[in-house]
């Protein structure tokens, strides 16, 4: 059984969780249709460290997951708003 650790309800099994896609800048309003596109449709996938948005379901609780894609290892879990606050700093 594989465990990730949710920020607020601690070690789960990960069959608690729903996968939610790569954490990337979303386009602006307006963007150009190719540029939204190229967020909708191309991931990174190169076999490296990515931040992943999940969400442990019985909770419906959204947090972010440093995940190594070629080993399939839960670096880290942290708070959505920890990420959001380091987007914000200048």
């Amino acid at each position: 059984m594989k465990i990730m650790t949710c920020p607020l309800n601690g070690p789960r099994n990960i069959s608690e969780f729903s996968y939610g896609g790569e954490v990337r800048a979303r386009p602006r309003p307006g963007a150009d249709p190719a540029v939204v596109a190229d967020y909708l449709f191309h991931k990174t996938n190169q076999p490296d460290v990515v931040r992943e948005w999940w969400c442990h379901v019985p909770t419906s609780y959204w947090f972010i997951a440093e995940r190594h894609l070629a080993t399939d290892q839960i670096l880290r879990t942290y708070p959505a708003a920890e990420y959001l606050d380091q987007e914000a700093q200048p």
